[in-house]
This record gives structure tokens, C-alpha cells and sequence, in this order.
């Protein structure tokens, strides 16, 4: 069951047909940032910088919390974490539709490159959440930019490392969100809907010439030696070998895109009715709006608040901080969206009103 699944999983993008498992989002991401440090070691290039995103979030460990950009998560553990730059300048869009999303700025992106230039001789890899940056507030940005930033990367030999955690099998309509862009990474993270929740589980997908650095004899000493207890556990394979089945089957990410435009008008409606979210953006299966907050409720928990009230009234309603958001089941039927649209109206009503 575990090379029926590394099969299924090398398919996805016929290049990176290299599969390496792990136990959960985080180490995923840890596995990738380790390969591609040593990976480089192995290449003598002295390239070991690693550089992110702001409002980027990679998962809990040490390793995964020094990639991130929210001190929140992280600021406990400053002494212990690692020193890493995040580009500043990220062309933000509220839908597939708006101009930069296809087209990012000329002027953005020459501030953007001028960033990496500083760091182009000692970079290893740039990191990434593709086109939707999660626990950062769901924010969308261009799929231009980040095939810009394929471009600069291959010209200066440095990795993408893509974090799909959130966004992998179907989240943004798409198996992988790096499509929208049409880029293919040198890694990808994948965990969550690889086992559509079921089971914890996470893979890293690379390329042939990546493994192919670290094949050789063991005395070469070049073995990437990493384990997580429970990679690879067979009822976890067998899991995601069954969702990987149903999303085919039921063609589970192309109703997600054919149900997005339903979604955006029922969260509009939201929006317009209850007079307190702005900011709506989405994509695929990812609707989101901030709350409009009089200035004495701005640095409170409203977004909690409200939360407490929807799961009160039939709907768990997650906040990030006051960014109120749908992320539901990727087959979830139109009634039940309504019927998320008018838990999620009486909720912000009955804090905000």
C-alpha cells in the first residue's frame, strides 16, 4: 500500500517523482528545508540562507517557526530559532479576476528581485504558501509573481519550496495551487488533504536530480538520514490511496471550482446584509472578509467572540484574529453553504449589533 500510494503521489507532477514521507504538515516542511540545505552541501556551493514570505506560516517546529512571520506563533521562541529574511513586497489580489493576479507589476517585482539580489550568492531556497497564505489571514496574492519568481530562481541556482499543506489536493480548485502559476517547485509539502483529515500523514514530493545528489555509496556519507516514527504508516497510506480515489471519482476539485462563484455571492450577500466585513477575497474553496470594527473593539478578540456564538448556533466558524472565513468540506452541498451563510449572519449580528 505504500508504493501504491508513492505511485499515485509521483503522478501528480510527472517531474517531481521523488516521494519522501513523514508524519504531519510540520515535519513535511522540515524535511524539505533539510533537503534542500543539504542538498547543497553535498553540491559545494556554500549556499545556506533560506528566505520567506511575510505573513508566512510553515508549522511549529523550530525549524518550520524561524520560516514564519507571525509573532504570535513564534516570539516565545526567538532564542532558539534561526535567522531568515522575508520579501517585503507581495502583490495582493481578492480574486483570480483582478488585473495582477495574471499580471504583477513591473515596479512590485523590480523591488522584489532588488530583495533577492542581496541575497542571490548565499541563498538555498525561497519558501513559500502558493497564491494563499493561511493562518497569515487568507490572503491571495498573484500568480504572476510567483512565476517571476521560478524565473529569477532558476537563473541564480536557487530551490522553491513549496508550502501546499493547506492549499494541496483541491483547496484552491486546483491539486496543487503552484498550477494557477503553472510552475512546478523543486519540493512540495503535502499533508492535510492527502488523507482528506482522516489520518496523520504528510509527503515531500522532489525531482530525480535532487534524490539522484544523495544515491551514492554509504561511505560518501551524503545519505539524507531523517525519520519521523510513524512515516509511512500503512492505514495512513491506505487513507490517502482511498481519497486520492474519491477525489477522482467524484471530480472533487472541479466541483469546488463550478461552486466558488455560489460561495462568493452567499458571503457578499453576508457582507452587505450584516454591514461589518470588507476585504472579501477567495478562491477555489476559500472565501474570507475582515470585520469592520469601531476603534474601541479594535484590539479585541471580536472575531472569538463570534466564533463562540457560531459553534452556539450549528457552525464551527474558526477566526483568524478578526478575519472571519469559510473554509468547508470540499464537497460540501449549496444548502449547507446557505445554511453556513445564515449561522455565520445571526453570529456577527448578535456580537456586533
Amino acid at each position: 500500500i505504500v508504493e501504491n500510494l508513492a505511485e499515485k503521489l509521483s503522478k501528480i507532477e510527472p517531474s517531481l517523482n521523488k516521494v519522501f514521507f513523514g508524519g504531519d504538515g510540520s515535519t513535511a516542511m522540515e524535511i524539505a528545508t533539510k533537503m534542500a540545505l543539504h542538498a547543497n552541501i553535498i553540491k559545494q556551493n556554500n549556499k545556506t540562507k533560506f528566505i520567506a514570505l511575510k505573513n508566512g506560516y510553515h508549522g511549529e517546529t523550530a525549524l518550520t517557526l524561524s520560516l514564519s512571520d507571525l509573532g504570535l506563533y513564534k516570539d516565545a521562541y526567538l532564542p532558539i530559532l534561526t535567522n531568515v529574511s522575508y520579501i517585503e513586497n507581495i502583490p495582493y489580489v481578492n480574486f483570480k479576476e483582478d488585473e495582477e493576479f495574471q499580471k504583477c507589476s513591473d515596479e512590485l517585482w523590480k523591488k522584489t528581485e532588488k530583495e533577492l539580489n542581496k541575497y542571490a550568492k548565499d541563498l538555498c531556497a525561497v519558501v513559500f504558501e502558493p497564491i494563499v497564505q493561511g493562518a497569515g489571514g487568507m490572503l491571495i496574492y498573484s500568480a504572476d509573481f510567483l512565476r517571476k519568481l521560478r524565473i529569477w530562481a532558476d537563473k541564480n541556482d536557487v530551490f522553491l519550496i513549496a508550502d501546499e499543506i493547506m492549499t494541496g489536493f483541491g483547496r484552491t480548485g486546483e491539486i496543487l495551487a503552484c498550477n494557477h502559476a503553472g510552475i512546478i517547485p523543486d519540493f512540495v509539502a503535502l499533508s492535510k488533504g492527502l488523507t482528506a483529515g482522516w489520518m496523520a500523514m504528510s509527503v515531500v514530493l522532489t525531482k530525480t536530480e535532487i534524490y539522484n545528489l544523495f544515491y551514492d555509496d554509504y561511505e560518501t556519507n551524503k545519505a539524507f538520514l531523517h525519520s519521523n516514527t510513524y512515516a509511512g504508516n500503512a492505514l495512513a497510506c491506505a487513507a490517502a490511496v482511498e481519497s486520492l480515489k474519491i477525489y477522482e471519482e467524484e471530480e472533487t476539485f472541479k466541483q469546488v471550482k463550478e461552486r466558488f462563484p455560489f460561495m462568493r455571492e452567499l458571503f457578499e450577500d453576508l457582507a452587505k446584509k450584516t454591514g461589518k466585513l470588507t476585504n472579501i477575497r477567495g478562491i477555489g474553496g476559500i472565501i474570507a472578509g475582515d470585520l469592520i470594527l469601531p476603534e474601541n473593539l479594535k484590539n479585541k478578540r471580536v472575531g472569538y467572540a463570534i466564533y463562540q456564538k457560531a459553534i452556539n448556533n450549528g457552525a464551527f466558524l474558526r477566526p483568524l484574529g478578526n478575519t472571519i472565513y469559510w473554509l468547508p468540506p470540499l464537497n460540501i452541498k449549496k444548502t449547507e453553504l446557505e445554511l453556513l451563510r445564515n449561522i455565520t449572519e445571526k453570529s456577527i449580528n448578535e456580537i456586533l449589533s
